[in-house]
């Protein structure tokens, strides 16, 4: 039976772990953790996600993932948002799901990007993302 979710992995162009860093630990702020010694050799980077990890992979014949996704939940999507503006990231806006909004932004490499806040009904204001 599955009960969860250990890790996503998204791929990279071969050696571009440095720009990785940047995007998800610098901008996304997320952790980068060490992997394991017997995979070093392979490149990419692994960072913590909350409870699970996000792997980013080296790829040699590296094709972005468009439609695939990972969702990853912000706790202040309006401040993300301001962010990710600022260093010149393009925003997609999505339409909002009930109880939460999103958007959709690219990584350095392609790779499509899903960033979502939730919110109980109550918590809901009559106002989007977008306003």
């Amino acid at each position: 039976m599955i009960f969860g979710i250990d890790h996503i992995q998204l791929a990279m162009p071969t050696g571009q772990e440095s720009r990785a860093r940047a995007f998800f630990g610098g901008i996304f702020g997320m952790a980068e953790i060490a992997k394991p010694a017997s995979l070093i050799g392979r490149g990419g980077c692994w960072f913590a996600c909350g409870g699970q990890e996000l792997h980013v992979g080296a790829e040699a014949a590296f094709r972005p993932a468009k439609k695939a996704h990972p969702a990853f939940v912000v706790q202040d999507l309006r401040k993300m948002q301001a962010r990710l503006l600022a260093e010149g990231i393009s925003i997609k806006h999505a339409p909002d799901l009930p109880n939460a909004w999103r958007i959709f932004v690219d990584d350095p490499f392609g790779n499509r990007i899903e960033l979502i806040e939730r919110f109980s009904p109550e918590n809901q204001t009559s106002q989007t993302l977008q306003d």
